[in-house]
């Protein structure tokens, strides 16, 4: 740490910025603890590499149904449109009781989807304004030693971390919180710091805390307006910087020690999606008060490459080759040159999507808020439908694809009641 302040001293008498020099953090250092992230890992929010790409050498099915390719499926106490995650044996996600508004963490065996654990983390407080927003709408990240969670409750957000036998380590209050439409941030892991943030028209704060024991390492206060999007650390312009769009600006920290890095118009006030980046670019979306997706360098030049009206507000989306993929949320694909913005080609699917899509190879799959996936392939050339197959009757969190199968959250009636299960999805000649 003393020499690294001892460098940033010495690049602060230059006169290029300080951060345009330091040498970027390595990859492999993003997780600590001796925890390698596999193939066989979704450990956080969007997967390892915090884009939405799942591993392309998966066997998955191309083809289910409430009677085909189903592995197992397990009835869910409660309501949550947060997304699992997956680490070794275990599939880790929230859920709330809207009655009495507990918010809980479930861990259910992986092979077989018998229930491990379930521990409360509060018994009561859960917040719901919005009817496509639960109190656990968040996802969980797992650093292979504990488990991380956030909830909006009573007055504030809170942060808590678990172990893997769902034993309460710690909780933290991240900030006090206004309720507008709900809340969905997931936590981001860097390093040795688990990360949160409160956006809220209360105002709120961005805080990284020590992930062993929950002490607050930094803490940045955010604008007094409501928005929803996760922190995410992604590697542009030859260095890690964390991001985080909406409340009209594109901001970039450093996400070791909250610094700005640079800051920048390119998003409206409410955004919701995970922002992805070509390297050179980020690109932000939002739907309030105006529909936009922008390019914004990520240099800190505050350049500002090119912006569309279309209205990718909860989708978040995705990048492959130069090309930018995503669903608009009225049920469109669309794909756009990731370098000038150009439209290459629209098609409609059909329905509302809440859940983002997810890149495995060169497949894109996009699950509509009722239960129909679609499967096409990314790729410039032409719209190209390879499936559609429908499974339950809503589904709003972010199916994940890891380890040759699908883990799927949806609501499947039983005699008339709403009924959640997580499904898990595979085909029969894989393992």
């Amino acid at each position: 740490m003393k020499k690294q302040w001892m460098r940033l001293l010495a690049i602060s008498l230059t006169t290029t910025p300080a951060w345009m020099i330091l040498q970027p953090l390595k990859a492999d250092d993003r997780v600590q603890d001796g925890f390698q992230i596999s193939e066989s890992d979704w450990p956080w929010w969007r997967g390892p590499k915090r884009d939405g790409v799942a591993s392309g050498s998966q066997i998955l099915p191309t083809k289910w149904s409430k009677d085909e390719n189903i592995v197992w499926k397990t009835p869910i106490e409660g309501r949550g449109y947060g997304s699992v995650i997956a680490v070794g044996d275990k599939i880790i996600f929230e859920t709330s009781n809207e009655t009495t508004g507990s918010q809980s963490v479930i861990a259910l065996n992986r092979v077989s989807g018998d229930p491990i654990w379930t521990t409360t983390v509060h018994a009561t407080g859960g917040m719901r304004k919005n009817s496509k927003s639960t109190s656990a709408s968040s996802t969980p990240a797992c650093d292979g030693k504990r488990i991380y969670v956030n909830f909006a409750n009573s007055d504030s957000v809170f942060l808590t971390c678990l172990d893997l036998t769902g034993k309460q380590l710690w909780q933290k209050e991240i900030s006090k919180y206004v309720e507008h439409q709900g809340y969905g941030s997931s936590p981001a892991i860097y390093q040795s710091l688990v990360i949160v943030n409160a956006d809220n028209k209360g105002g709120g704060a961005i805080v990284a805390l020590d992930r062993e024991n929950g002490q607050e390492v930094w803490r940045r206060q955010r604008p007094i307006k409501p928005n929803y999007p996760s922190p995410i650390v992604l590697r542009a312009a030859g260095r890690d910087q964390l991001f985080m769009t909406g409340c009209d600006l594109v901001t970039s920290l450093d996400p070791m020690t909250g610094a700005t890095l640079w800051e920048a118009p390119g998003a409206t006030t409410e955004c919701v999606t995970s922002t992805v980046t070509d390297g050179v670019r980020i690109f932000t979306s939002g739907g309030y008060p105006k529909n936009h997706i922008s390019a914004v360098r990520a240099d800190g030049s505050s350049k500002l490459d090119w912006e569309t009206k279309d209205r990718v507000y909860v989708p978040s989306l995705l990048f492959r080759e130069g090309y930018l993929y995503g669903v608009l949320d009225a049920g469109v694909a669309a794909c756009w040159r990731a370098d000038t913005g150009e439209e290459v080609w629209k098609s409609r699917l059909g329905g509302t999507f809440s859940a983002s899509p997810t890149l495995v190879g060169e497949t894109i799959y996009a699950t509509n808020e009722t239960g129909e996936t679609f499967i096409f392939r990314a790729s410039p050339k032409a719209f190209e439908l390879i499936a559609k197959n429908q499974l339950g009757e809503e589904v709003l969190a972010t199916p994940v694809f890891v380890g040759n199968r699908i883990y799927y959250r949806a609501n499947l009636p039983q005699e008339g009641a709403r009924q959640e299960f997580l499904i898990c999805i595979g085909s029969k000649d894989s393992k």
